[in-house]
């Protein structure tokens, strides 16, 4: 894995096939689980039976973050501060900010 790579506009990251394969099997079963929210509310399904549905997607995203900051922080946070870049930190902190809104 190189990391991230700078450019003018936005930092990217190349991520090993296996965590690209995990990520995007858990965002698949978040969008079927969205999918089918939608179909309950086309058929007029009875709220709290879509409130729990989207209580499970809630949990699904939260746990989709918790792997992907994971794998941030063991990655590309850590090299940064090995290379003494410090506004990672400070880019970490902001992000956990957003996470705990």
């Amino acid at each position: 894995m190189s990391g991230e790579r700078e450019c003018s506009c936005h930092k990217t990251k190349e991520r090993s096939e296996k965590e690209y394969k995990d990520l995007i099997h858990r965002l698949n079963r978040i969008e079927g689980q969205i999918r089918g929210i939608k179909g309950m509310v086309e058929k007029d399904a009875y709220c709290t039976d879509i409130l729990t549905q989207v209580a499970a997607v809630n949990a699904a995203l939260n746990s989709f973050n918790k792997v992907l900051l994971a794998n941030h922080i063991k990655t590309c946070v850590t090299r940064d501060i090995k290379e003494g870049k410090e506004e990672t930190v400070d880019e970490l902190l902001s992000t956990l900010q957003k996470l705990m809104r």
